[in-house]
C-alpha cells in the first residue's frame, strides 16, 4: 500500500526538523568551551595551529591529597580524674558541665561539640572560682584555678580538632570530584562567606575573646559535607597551569623562528594569530582565570587564614599539605593576567620561585602573558601598547 504523497511530505519535514534539533543538541554536548579540560585542550590546540607549531601536552602533576583524619586528629589532654570528680561535687554551674562530659554521650563527644564544652567548662569555673572567692573556700579557689588554666592553654587543640580535624573538611577538598566548573553561578557565595566568618570567630578564641556563639559552626561543617568546591578548585589550578605552560612552549618556539611579522608589519597570518588571542585566549580562558582567582580570595584564603592561625598546634602531615595546597600568600594581592588584554602587565615582577599550586599557577599566567606580548609585539600588536 502506498503511503498517501501529503502524508510522507509531512513525515519528510518531521523527520529534517527532528534531525536539525538533534544537531543542535549534538553540537551544544560537544562545545569544548563549557568544561574547563576540553576548553584548555582546544586552547593549546588551536594555538598550535595558528602558529604553525605542534603543541606538546604535558602531564598533569598529582593533586595534594588532605592528610588522613588519624594524621590531622590531636590528642586532647584531659583534665585529672580526681579534679573532675572534685569539682562535680559542688553545687556551680560546673558541676553540671562536668556531668556532661561524663555522661555516656559525652565521652563520644563530636569536634566541634568538645570545642564548645571547652568553653562551656572555662566559663562555667570563672562563675565558680567567683562564688568559691566569695565564700572563703581556699581549696576550691586552688583547683579551679589550675583547671581554668589547663583549659586555656589546650584550647588551641580542642579548635583545631573542630575545624581541621573533622570528617567534614575531607569531603569540601576532595580531588575526585573532577574541576571547577566554567558556568558557575556564584557557587561559592555560602561556603565563603562561613569560611570568613569561622576564621574570624578562631581567631578571636586564639586572641582569647572566648564569649564566641558558634551555633554556626555546625551548619558550616554540614555545607563542606555537602560540597567539594575546594578541592576542584585545587584540581583546575593544576590543570590550567599545566595548559598555560604548553602554550606558553609553543609561544617560546614559534618565537624562536622567523618573526610573526616582516619589519613590525601586521600580515594575514598576524591578523588570525590576534583573533584567536581574542576570541579564545581573552574571550573564554581569562574569564575562567577570573573566576579561579574570585574563588581563591574568597573561599581558599579565609582556609588558607584559618589554617595559618594555628600553626602552633598543626601536625607536620599538614603542614606539608598546606604548602602545596593552599594559598601561600592568603590576604596578599597576586599578580594575575585578567587584564592582560587590556593593559600590559608588569609579569617579570612575579616571584618565579613557588612551592604550591597557587604560587604554579601564578607564575604560568605570568609566562604566558609575557610570550603573548613578546609575540604579538612583533607585530606592532602588543596588547595595550
Amino acid at each position: 500500500m502506498k503511503i498517501p504523497r501529503a502524508f510522507g511530505v509531512a513525515g519528510k519535514s518531521s523527520i529534517r526538523a527532528s534531525l536539525t534539533v538533534l544537531a543542535a543538541i549534538l553540537l551544544a554536548a560537544c562545545n569544548p568551551f563549557d568544561e574547563v579540560r576540553p576548553m584548555m585542550d582546544e586552547y593549546v590546540e588551536r594555538l598550535g595551529r595558528v602558529l604553525e607549531t605542534d603543541p606538546q601536552f604535558s602531564e598533569l602533576a598529582p593533586a595534594p591529597i588532605l592528610p588522613r583524619r588519624r594524621e590531622r586528629v590531636l590528642d586532647m589532654p584531659e583534665l585529672e580524674l580526681g579534679m573532675l570528680d572534685f569539682l562535680s561535687l559542688y553545687g556551680c554551674d560546673l558541676q553540671f558541665v562536668v556531668g556532661e562530659k561524663n555522661s555516656i554521650m559525652g565521652k563520644v563527644m563530636q569536634p566541634l561539640n568538645r570545642l564548645r564544652y571547652e568553653l562551656r567548662f572555662i566559663a562555667s569555673a570563672g562563675k565558680c572560682l567567683q562564688s568559691s572567692i566569695d565564700d572563703g573556700d581556699e581549696e576550691l579557689q586552688d583547683t579551679l584555678r589550675q583547671a581554668i588554666s589547663s583549659k586555656r592553654e589546650n584550647l588551641p587543640i580542642a579548635l583545631w580538632n573542630a575545624t581541621w580535624g573533622v570528617e567534614e573538611v575531607e569531603n569540601l577538598f576532595t580531588t575526585s570530584k573532577g574541576f571547577y566548573p566554567v558556568i558557575a553561578e556564584n557557587p561559592l557565595s555560602d561556603l565563603a562567606r562561613e569560611a570568613a566568618q569561622l576564621e574570624r570567630a578562631a581567631r578571636s578564641l586564639l586572641n582569647g575573646e572566648l564569649e564566641q556563639n558558634l551555633d554556626f559552626a555546625g551548619a558550616v561543617q554540614q555545607r563542606w559535607q555537602a560540597e567539594y568546591h575546594a578541592g576542584q578548585l585545587i584540581n583546575s589550578a593544576l590543570l590550567v597551569a599545566a595548559r598555560l605552560n604548553d602554550g606558553t612552549e609553543v609561544i617560546e618556539r614559534r618565537l624562536a623562528q622567523r618573526p610573526l611579522c616582516l619589519n613590525g608589519n601586521p600580515n594575514n597570518q598576524s591578523t588570525i594569530v590576534q583573533g584567536m588571542f581574542f576570541s579564545i585566549y581573552i574571550g573564554k580562558v581569562q574569564p575562567y582565570l577570573a573566576d579561579l582567582r574570585r574563588a581563591r580570595i574568597e573561599l581558599l584564603e579565609p582556609l588558607a587564614q584559618l589554617a595559618q592561625i594555628q600553626t602552633a598546634v598543626m601536625p607536620q602531615s599538614f603542614q606539608r599539605w598546606q604548602a602545596r595546597a593552599l594559598p601561600a600568600d592568603a590576604g596578599v594581592e597576586s599578580v594575575h593576567a585578567e587584564s592582560a588584554g587590556v593593559e600590559s602587565a608588569d609579569v617579570e615582577s612575579v616571584n618565579a620561585e613557588s612551592a604550591n599550586v597557587w604560587g604554579d599557577l601564578d607564575k604560568a599566567v605570568a609566562d604566558h602573558t609575557l610570550g603573548w606580548q613578546q609575540l604579538l609585539e612583533q607585530c606592532g600588536l602588543r596588547p595595550g601598547a
